[in-house]
């Protein structure tokens, strides 16, 4: 789990500050994501299941929000993105 910033921001050259930070708005989010679903799956009481699991789905609305803006920020990323996502169409036909 996240429990410091995993970036030292003093040593982020400024241009690029901002997107080091959606990205690690985006690394807290999936982490959160990952211990709500896993909490989910251990519990029995299912109104413990069915909260983590609505708070989990919140968070990945979240993450949505992070990388829309990370987007607008960084057009390699886009370009990569889509590179990407070419690669998996090519490779799953």
């Amino acid at each position: 789990m996240l429990s410091e910033m995993p970036i030292k921001i003093e040593k982020v050259e400024k241009k690029l500050l901002d997107c080091e930070i959606l990205r690690t708005a985006i690394i807290a989010e999936l982490d959160a994501i990952s211990l709500y679903e896993q909490l989910a799956s251990a519990t029995s009481n299912e109104n413990i299941r069915k909260v983590l699991l609505e708070v989990a789905k919140e968070e990945k609305t979240h993450v949505g929000e992070f990388q829309a803006l990370l987007l607008k920020e960084d057009k390699e990323q886009v370009k990569e993105l889509e590179k990407g996502k070419k690669e998996v169409e090519e490779i799953t036909k």
